[in-house]
């Protein structure tokens, strides 16, 4: 039966499920009393409805706290074991999927290696994805006995959400046009029809776990870099709480200037991606370790230019981190300028690399790009949770279809971008950590 609305009453519970599961899991522990007041829900609803979901086995019980003269309370949180969540992250030097439960506690991880002129194989990473998704299932089994909630993956390039192929990726700088990889993984890993399958961009996943769980907690706005082989960004404001993420890489910064991956003249990726700099460090003179991949090779890039207590600067290696920090600066201030972010987060396996030794560059260049006036109301700042972000972020996107399902798989996936829910901006300071 349909309310005057047109919201069921199946619609009401979910709601009213999705908005205690919510409070729960980004306020949690919480009381029945104190959920009440948090949820704008009657006492009466609140004690349906977390009835429902203690039956449900999604709720558990965290400890007591002492009242105003009468009984202890007993708090509430959303039971890690009652889920499983898979978070994969396609990364320019390996594919990392990782197994959580509800609370984004590590359960299992697999990573697999890529390398090569095939290394953006479309079978190739198909593959290793669904191997990785079986063997964290396997390992991750003794330790969790919740149904897997869905997978995300974060992947590079433009993410375009269709009807009948679902999610298809285009990446133009690693050759993939209009991959459809929904379909290519159900396929593969035989997912069932329900099972959410979400993939983003990698950006993206990184900026919603940021905001989430790291350094954006409690902004209102912020710009968060993925820095690697190759630059991208991901732009959160109170108007686009979201998240959107932003072909920054391909912003171009010098006209006729370098040849880039995608092709055009002059892009920042061309000059700040860890691929270019490395081809700039050689092409200068510099030698990167010989058979190194390109982690290793950046990691020496960064011992020549900054070498132990008593060693020699190696100026050739010195100077393209210089010049590398002040392309980075001009284009944050791109940045700065368009989107007035209250902060600005370097994430991604080069930027967390380099960050430390040449951020303070970064900022300073930043600050003689920019406008005053936004730049010196944004903070720039490493993010807060490592090589890791982008796999958690990806899990974040199945969690916030089942939160927002009430902890009930939909029977259908939605057609539909999956965003950083409104509510979010609202509670996102009081995160747990």
């Amino acid at each position: 039966m349909a309310a005057r609305t047109g919201r069921t009453v199946n619609d009401l519970r979910r709601s009213n499920r999705a908005a205690v599961l919510r409070r729960l899991y980004f306020g949690g522990p919480l009381s029945r009393q104190e959920l009440g007041p948090a949820t704008g829900l009657s006492s009466g609803t609140i004690s349906n409805v977390v009835g429902d979901l203690v039956g449900d086995g999604l709720l558990e019980e965290a400890g007591t706290v002492d009242s105003d003269g009468g009984r202890p309370r007993t708090l509430l949180r959303i039971a890690p074991t009652a889920g499983r969540l898979i978070g994969v992250d396609v990364g320019e030097t390996r594919v990392r999927v990782e197994l959580f439960d509800l609370a984004l506690t590590e359960l299992a991880r697999v990573e697999r290696p890529m390398s090569g002129a095939a290394a953006y194989d479309v079978d190739a990473v198909v593959a290793h994805i669904r191997d990785g998704v079986a063997e964290v299932l396997r390992a991750g089994e003794p330790g969790g006995d919740g149904r897997l909630v869905g997978i995300g993956v974060g992947v590079p390039g433009i993410v375009a959400a269709t009807g009948e192929q679902g999610a298809v990726v285009h990446g133009q700088t690693n050759g993939w046009d209009a991959v459809p990889l929904e379909r290519l993984l159900r396929t593969a890993c035989r997912l069932p029809a329900g099972l959410p399958v979400l993939i983003e961009n990698g950006a993206r996943t990184l900026g919603q776990a940021e905001m989430w769980f790291g350094a954006g907690r409690g902004a209102q706005s912020a710009a968060v870099v993925l820095f690697g082989s190759g630059v991208g960004a991901c732009l959160v404001t109170d108007r686009a709480e979201q998240g959107r993420a932003l072909e920054w890489g391909h912003v171009t910064v010098r006209v006729g200037g370098r040849r880039c991956r995608c092709g055009a003249p002059g892009c920042l990726e061309a000059y700040a991606g860890a691929a270019a700099l490395l081809e700039r460090w050689r092409e200068a003179g510099g030698r990167p370790p010989g058979g190194a991949d390109e982690e290793a090779a950046l990691a020496a890039l960064v011992a020549a230019a900054h070498p132990a207590e008593g060693g020699t600067a190696d100026p050739v290696a010195s100077a393209v981190l210089a010049e590398t920090a002040e392309y980075l600066g001009a284009g944050l201030s791109g940045l700065i300028n368009l989107f007035q972010p209250e902060r600005v987060l370097v994430g991604g396996w080069a930027g967390l690399l380099l960050g430390p030794r040449f951020l303070d560059a970064v900022r300073t260049h930043a600050a003689a790009y920019a406008l005053a006036y936004p730049a010196g109301r944004a903070t720039i700042a490493l993010g807060a949770l490592g090589p890791d972000a982008v796999t958690v972020g990806a899990a974040t996107l199945p969690l916030a279809v089942f939160l927002d399902a009430g902890g009930r798989r939909e029977e259908r996936q939605p057609e539909r971008e999956v965003v950083l829910p409104a509510w979010q901006t609202a509670i996102q300071g009081r995160v747990r950590g």
